[in-house]
C-alpha cells in the first residue's frame, strides 16, 4: 500500500516513528511504503525516531548490474550527515546482493551538498547527462 498524505497519522502510529512535516516529499509518495528492496528506504533519525529523509534506488539492477541510488533529506535536517550515513549503508547492503555489479548516482551541477556527499561516499564523476553530473562509485 502507498503512503498518501492523508494516511501520515496512520503511518506513523503503524511503525511507531514520527513524520517530519517536510516529508515525504509528493515525487516518492506513490513508492512508500515499499516491500521493494531496490525501491525507496525511510531515514529515520535515531534520536527522535522521526523520519526525516529517503533513500533508495530508482529501481532493481540492470542487464549489467548497475543500480542508481537517490536521496533526499528534508530540508530541516539537511547538513547533518544523515546522507552520508544512509548512503554508506544502503551501499554495503547493495553490493552485498547478488547480481549488483556497479553503482551510479546524479545529481544537479548547482547542488554543492549533494555533489559534496557523493564526493565523500566514494563516487567519480563520469560525465553530464540531461542536464545533471553523473556520477559512479569507485
Amino acid at each position: 500500500m502507498a503512503l498518501r498524505a492523508g494516511d501520515r497519522t496512520a503511518a506513523a502510529g503503524a511503525l511507531g516513528i514520527e513524520l517530519d512535516p517536510d516529508w515525504p516529499a509528493p515525487d516518492i509518495l506513490d513508492v512508500l511504503p515499499g516491500t521493494e528492496p531496490f525501491g525507496a528506504w525511510a531515514i529515520v533519525e535515531r534520536e527522535t525516531s522521526t523520519v526525516v529523509g529517503d533513500i533508495g534506488f530508482h529501481g532493481p539492477p540492470d542487464a549489467d548490474g548497475v543500480v542508481e541510488i537517490g536521496y533526499s533529506i528534508v530540508p530541516g535536517r539537511q547538513r547533518r550527515g544523515y546522507a552520508i550515513e544512509a548512503g554508506a549503508a544502503l551501499i554495503e547492503w547493495a553490493l552485498g546482493q547478488p547480481g549488483v555489479r556497479g553503482i551510479v548516482a546524479g545529481s544537479a551541477a548547482d547542488n554543492a551538498a549533494s555533489i559534496a556527499t557523493l564526493e565523500r561516499l566514494g563516487f567519480e564523476r563520469t560525465g553530464e547527462a540531461d542536464g545533471e553530473i553523473r556520477w559512479r562509485l569507485a
